[in-house]
């Protein structure tokens, strides 16, 4: 670790002051976008975003921490991502061949994982190859949402497909991680999930409920939808806000409280409102919330734990996406999944994104690190692979694609 900064701004350092950290954040929440334009957005502003987190972080410069505010701020830029993530994907396409054909394609992901774990480990340590089979097979589709916008291929057909590995890839390791690696017996953790569903669908009620029974309020919130009062974006930040911490209560995932509100905003929205809502989501997202998620997380991640084992990293990283993204790969080459993608290159940019991975590594490997079933050290590497991933999976993806001229960044941006 290199020394300590005794960088001062105004006033307090950054042990003291979350302001400090706070200002080399946003710093590198405005630089990351330049530098992406400047390669031509083959370098996504998500990738820069996470390598500012490391190097200003405290296991680098130590110019910012997580202290304070700041946390807080991290967990709401990833129910953010999460809630967008949720408010896009349509659950008629949850339901449709895809959906079916993506489902099994993760339990097969997650049954050779589990299998391959056992048999390099100790046969009695299940319990691990539990966690290395769940941070193998997930996809970090609320990550991927603000690259996928900025490579303009969200409403391609990869990006729809995309969609719907990404729901499963997210929400089945969080009922994995629920119903295998929680201390609860699996009826109880089985209760607490309905539990969680019924306050969801109570949550979602509530607005109907109350246009119900006040018709004046729908008209109240319309016409207060702007300027100083933006009663719908507090609609939705309350519904973010309840979802998420009624799973932290129940000591579930906050993302799925997050994925939640995504779903239930999709369907409470007016059609004719839709792009308005979505657009002012993405002014609260990703001027602020988003990016400092993303430093944050970059901050997490130990260099020490990669120079002092580079080649397992250089293990771990394919290995992601031969456990992930070669079944996509082989699904959609070999059968037929009712996706819209028409050639070899469609196909395997879907295994590289579908392959992406971080959030659920991170909260999987935190589990498990309290569980004294990973050490802390072997914990930083499998995050810093599910980190490499998303520098390098998207970016491998977009490089199939014909090459982006700044000047032409500019236009279409």
């Amino acid at each position: 670790m290199m020394p300590e900064s005794h960088v001062v701004l105004a006033a307090g350092n950054v042990e003291s002051n979350p302001l400090v950290s706070f200002a080399w954040i946003m710093a590198a929440a405005v630089m990351a976008p330049l530098i992406s334009w400047a390669t031509g957005k083959r370098v996504p502003a998500v990738v820069l975003l996470i390598g500012a987190g490391i190097l200003i972080g405290p296991h680098w410069l130590g110019l910012a921490s997580t202290e304070g505010g700041v946390g807080l701020l991290k967990q709401l830029g990833l129910g953010m991502l999460f809630l967008l993530a949720g408010y896009e994907i349509n659950p008629a396409m949850i339901r449709s061949r895809e959906g079916r054909t993506s489902a099994t394609t993760w339990l097969v992901c997650m049954g050779l994982s589990f299998a391959g774990a056992c048999a390099l480990l100790h046969p009695h340590n299940t319990s691990t190859a539990v966690v290395l089979a769940i941070a193998f097979t997930s996809t970090a589709v609320g990550t991927l949402m603000p690259i996928m916008k900025q490579q303009q291929v969200l409403h391609t057909p990869v990006g729809r497909s995309l969609l719907v590995h990404g729901a499963i890839g997210e929400i089945f390791p969080i009922f994995a991680m629920a119903l295998l690696l929680s201390a609860r017996s699996t009826w109880v953790t089985a209760i607490v999930l309905a539990a969680f569903f019924v306050i969801a669908l109570v949550v979602a009620a509530i607005p109907r409920t109350v246009r119900f029974l006040l018709p004046w309020t729908a008209r109240a919130m319309v016409l207060n939808a702007g300027a100083t009062n933006q009663t719908v974006m507090r609609l939705v930040l309350w519904m973010l806000g309840v979802l998420m911490a009624v799973a932290a209560v129940f000591e579930l995932d906050v993302v799925l409280g997050a994925f939640a509100a995504g779903f239930i905003l999709r369907r409470l929205v007016p059609e004719k409102f839709g792009e308005a809502v979505e657009q002012r989501l993405d002014i609260v997202g990703y001027s602020l919330l988003i990016p400092v998620f993303f430093v944050c997380s970059g901050m997490t991640i130990d260099p020490r734990a990669v120079v002092d084992k580079p080649w397992l990293l250089c293990i771990l990283v394919p290995l992601i996406y031969v456990v992930r993204g070669l079944p996509v790969l082989i699904r959609e080459l070999f059968f037929t999944t009712g996706s819209q993608l028409t050639n070899v290159r469609e196909k395997i940019q879907l295994s590289l994104y579908a392959a992406t991975a971080l959030p659920i590594i991170a909260a999987v490997t935190e589990v498990a690190v309290e569980s004294q079933l990973l050490s802390e050290e072997n914990a930083s590497l499998l995050v810093a692979a599910g980190s490499v991933t998303v520098l390098i999976f998207p970016f491998i993806a977009n490089m199939i694609q014909p090459a982006e001229t700044p000047a032409t960044s500019l236009r279409t941006s």
